[in-house]
């Protein structure tokens, strides 16, 4: 009997060959302006992923796929089957080209989330290189930083969109919860943290407070983005991340 070398059983054979027709099909279905698109101008090739209509909704919709397959790839206790169905059904619908990419960028919506391993925005909203504009701190705090990156994402790339993500189980809310001391660092980081927590709140209250007062807190600290959302050229959204089902959750 022939030895598979390959490290993938039948049934993921299987899956990657019905993967790979399906891609070819899509491709195949692709309107003649999709495959033409290294003709257009840098900036149509840079917003050929661009969704036409509303910039959460797709962020959602997104969402909702990968969960579905989060919750799949979640009955295999095989580390290595659990990774290939999820590359193998990993929901990118579209991707700019490397050489567009190379001379800018056009995202469609940016994105405050906590630096925390298990969260990353392209991965949980099915996105690839040059849709999302991210800025990551522990806890998603509207930090200096943070505050002046999106001014630029808003003012120079014309981003429509922030969505400002906490999470299931932050240890960043979880340590401004606790007594225990942190470095001089740390404690400046947990203090606006510490602010926006209302008295006795558990953990899931905490993070859901926080991420509101972070959302919040980009218009307070910034004429520009109070400015892009007053004349409505700018959405904030304040939403929540359960890591173990992988769904996002509107706050």
């Amino acid at each position: 009997m022939a030895h598979d070398r390959s490290g993938i059983g039948p049934a993921l054979g299987r899956r990657r060959l019905l993967r790979g027709l399906t891609l070819l099909a899509a491709v195949a279905a692709l309107p003649p302006q999709r495959l033409a698109a290294a003709s257009l101008p840098l900036e149509q090739r840079l917003r050929v992923c661009k969704p036409p209509g509303d910039p959460l909704q797709e962020l959602l919709r997104r969402n909702r796929e990968f969960a579905a397959v989060w919750a799949e790839a979640e009955a295999s206790g095989d580390p290595l089957e659990r990774a290939q169905l999820l590359l193998q059904a990993w929901p990118l619908h579209c991707a700019v080209r490397p050489d567009a990419l190379a001379r800018g960028q056009k995202p469609w919506a940016a994105v405050l989330a906590c630096a925390d391993s298990r969260v990353s925005p392209e991965w949980i909203f099915a996105a690839a290189p040059g849709e999302l504009f991210d800025v990551r701190t522990a806890g998603n705090t509207a930090s200096d930083a943070g505050v002046a990156s999106l001014e630029y994402a808003v003012a120079e790339l014309a981003v429509p969109l922030i969505v400002v993500i906490g999470h299931s189980g932050c240890g960043a809310v979880g340590a401004a919860l606790a007594s225990r001391p942190l470095t001089p660092l740390l404690e400046e980081l947990v203090l606006p943290i510490r602010a926006a927590l209302p008295p006795g709140a558990s953990l899931a209250e905490a993070v859901a407070a926080n991420t509101r007062d972070a959302a919040s807190a980009l218009t307070r600290r910034s004429p520009l983005l109070a400015g892009a959302q007053a004349a409505g050229r700018l959405q904030i959204q304040p939403a929540c991340l359960d890591i173990g089902s992988g769904q996002v959750s509107l706050l």
